[in-house]
């Protein structure tokens, strides 16, 4: 083991001085000497004015995000959903069928209807056609049989009307008899061809009626007197015209070619 070896101290000769170390903090502060300020050489640089608020930004429109599809959608409710809609809309079809079969329905109706009622009132004239002309058929056979019976009647059994040969030339007696027959017959065929309205008085109607010879009737105008409505005027004037030919054989003598005619419902 080797020993530390210590160097000895210095002997030093003399007196020894006792003196005592006043430190930095052991000295009076130093005086505070004033100087006066010194102007700065380069002036100071510009203010600049501070840059203009930025304006808000508008608010930017929100989108919704919408869910994710199911990962796995219900198959059998979509196909459910499918055939509701499906079934709604044949629903709405056949509805919309038979409204439509129903209005068809009313206006086939309608119109059978009033076909119906045209046919009746075509049947019923012609029935009142057929009936007066086999009215005017009977009257003339009776105004023929009228006229044969004053020809052959005998002068015991009607003194008043002579036989047909004294009508061909007999006086004016003659003639007013012959004309009463003559206005029977006229009679006898224009009535079957009235179509009569029903609010027709009993009165009676004068007409005038224009003739050709032969007796084709060429016109017919009630008279001013004749009492009954513009309807009921036509229908008189309707009657001889429709009846066209006025009897003239065997009325020769009493034949007018101007006619005034006494209508008697």
């Amino acid at each position: 083991m080797n020993p530390i070896t210590c160097t000895p101290p210095l002997n030093l000769q003399g007196q020894v001085i006792q003196a005592v170390f006043i430190g930095p903090t052991g000295s009076p502060p130093p005086k505070t000497v004033k100087t006066k300020p010194v102007p700065d050489a380069v002036p100071p640089p510009p203010t600049t004015p501070p840059p203009p608020p930025t304006p808000p930004k508008p608010d930017e429109p929100k989108i919704k995000t919408l869910p994710p599809p199911p990962e796995h959608p219900d198959v059998v409710d979509q196909e459910k959903v499918v055939e509701d809609a499906l079934q709604k809309a044949d629903d709405a079809k056949k509805l919309q069928e038979e409204k439509e079969q129903q209005r068809q329905s009313e206006i086939d109706a309608q119109a059978v209807k009033k076909k119906q009622e045209e046919q009746k009132k075509v049947d019923e004239l012609f029935r009142k056609m057929d009936a007066a002309a086999n009215q005017t058929k009977s009257l003339s056979k009776q105004a023929e049989q009228q006229k044969q019976d004053l020809a052959n009647a005998s002068d015991q059994s009607q003194p008043d009307l002579p036989k047909a040969d004294q009508l061909q030339s007999g006086n004016n007696s003659d003639h007013t008899d012959l004309s009463s027959a003559y206005a029977a017959a006229i009679q006898n065929a224009v009535t079957p061809n009235w179509l009569r309205p029903d609010n027709i008085t009993a009165a009676p109607c004068e007409v005038n009626i224009v003739q050709s010879p032969g007796g084709d009737v060429l016109s017919a105008n009630v008279d001013p007197s004749c009492p009954y409505d513009d309807a009921g005027r036509r229908s008189v004037e309707n009657a001889v015209l429709r009846t066209k030919t006025l009897p003239y054989k065997g009325f020769e003598k009493v034949f007018q070619r101007n006619l005034t005619f006494t209508f008697r419902p």
